[in-house]
């Protein structure tokens, strides 16, 4: 029997970077009307899609030229809310579809956090995820009392640790700790309540955690390391990793090193899946499909691309000379802590280690990765299907896609629930019904 394909969604920029105004978004409501994400969690609900994805950044960028007017002025990677409120009001209109919620290791703390998750897991049900990030962002990090970025390999050591202490909390107070006993009074036992006492590099904390344990005990545990080092923290911490776009030989390469860094952890790959992220754009028709594609080059004005690529790659690129090799750009990003596996890397890969570009072209190819058009698939349901069913096993059958930076919500999203979704299901790679009661019961099927 074929294995089934997992689906998740990104809507952490359906109002950023032009997407707010594209061709099929909400029009006569805006960002952060709650109605509009209630919507979206029924309509993924009625696609029995996995799970609902947000990431996150807490600052405005300003990498670009030292200055945040770009970035506030044509909402490249702003505004942003904390989306844990917004998660709440959605679980609350939905039974079965998980969430996910983006905080950085690099900057917070892990009592905090710990015990936020155990809350959220608690309203939801059992279907919360932590995406936990290791931020190389300038912006971020300015904002929580950091002069610069934390180097890259110390961004992972940390995030290792922070994971460390919120596994220990939430394992401080046992299942079977609350009695809730109305006539002695006793609410709960002593001896299932264990302070964690942990004491590391990067943390200090006591414990226990101050909660009830949750409905899956821990969140799904998501993270996106692409690095040699980010993979060897994957395989530390995921349940799932969310991972880039790569060739079919590049998905067979990740999960080859993804998996022997678990044995090498001690854990089972078959228990661990890989979400691809990829953008989809589902059409009637494939001409249809293609031409709304080719919007996506429409949606920033080339003003905004350098802001967008200096913010997520934490390194200006606004003084570029007229011509410049890739490769050496690269290694004065890595120079900088900012992050070695961005868009440049990919250039520097395309063009050769002597290659050279020109400013000129360097923002022309931003632009496509700017607006997602370089990992955009558009086609018929059939199509894509049978693109997706290629990858997935490409990828080592373990896990599925997450649909990244949709064009227009709720366009794209209707169009993979209700074209996409019916099509994979006729071939018997996706389910018809939620299989279990919480996020990670659903993340396992098979």
């Amino acid at each position: 029997m074929a294995k089934k394909i997992h689906l998740a969604f990104d809507i952490s920029y359906t109002h950023l970077d032009g997407r707010w105004r594209m061709p099929g978004s909400w029009t006569g409501r805006t960002y952060p009307d709650i109605g509009i994400y209630e919507e979206i969690a029924r309509v993924a609900e009625r696609g029995c899609i996995d799970m609902l994805f947000f990431g996150d950044g807490t600052g405005i960028p300003d990498t670009w030229a030292g200055t945040r007017d770009e970035a506030v002025r044509w909402g490249i990677g702003w505004p942003r809310h904390d989306m844990s409120p917004v998660i709440t009001c959605m679980s609350r209109v939905t039974q079965h579809v998980g969430f996910g919620l983006t905080y950085a290791s690099t900057f917070m703390h892990p009592f905090y956090v710990a015990r936020l998750f155990n809350s959220l897991d608690h309203v939801t049900g059992g279907r919360i995820a932590f995406n936990v990030i290791a931020s190389s962002r300038n912006a971020d990090a300015a904002n929580y009392g950091f002069d610069e970025l934390m180097e890259h390999g110390t961004r992972y050591d940390r995030m290792e640790e922070f994971i460390d202490v919120c596994r220990k909390l939430w394992d401080s107070v046992e299942p079977g700790a609350f009695i809730w006993d109305r006539e002695s009074g006793v609410v709960a036992a002593p001896d299932k309540v264990r302070a964690i006492n942990h004491a590391g590099r990067f943390f200090k904390v006591r414990g226990p955690l101050n909660c009830i344990p949750s409905p899956q005990r821990h969140p799904v545990l998501i993270q996106a390391g692409a690095s040699p080092r980010g993979i060897k923290a994957s395989a530390y911490i995921a349940d799932h990793v969310f991972a880039r776009w790569p060739s079919k030989e590049g998905k067979a390469a990740h999960r080859t090193t993804l998996d022997k860094a678990l044995v090498a952890q001690g854990r089972d790959p078959e228990k661990v899946g890989v979400l691809w992220g990829v953008g989809l754009i589902v059409g009637e028709t494939e001409a249809e499909a293609k031409a709304r594609r080719e919007q996506l080059l429409t949606m920033i004005p080339p003003e905004a691309v350098g802001p967008y690529l200096s913010h997520n790659a934490g390194y200006d690129f606004s003084n570029l000379p007229e011509r410049f090799s890739p490769a050496e750009l690269n290694a004065k990003i890595v120079a900088k802590n900012a992050s070695p596996v961005g868009f440049v890397f990919k250039l520097a890969n395309m063009v050769g280690e002597k290659g050279e570009i020109s400013r000129r072209e360097f923002f022309e190819f931003g632009l496509r990765t700017a607006t997602n058009y370089d990992r955009t698939y558009a086609g018929t349901a059939a199509q894509l299907a049978d693109m997706l069913e290629e990858e997935f096993e490409a990828g080592g059958s373990r896990g599925g896609f997450m649909i990244v930076h949709p064009q227009a919500v709720p366009r794209e999203l209707l169009n993979v629930v209700d074209l996409l979704v019916p099509e994979l299901q006729r071939r018997g790679r996706f389910r018809k019904a939620y299989e279990g009661k919480t996020l990670k019961e659903n993340l396992l099927a098979s």
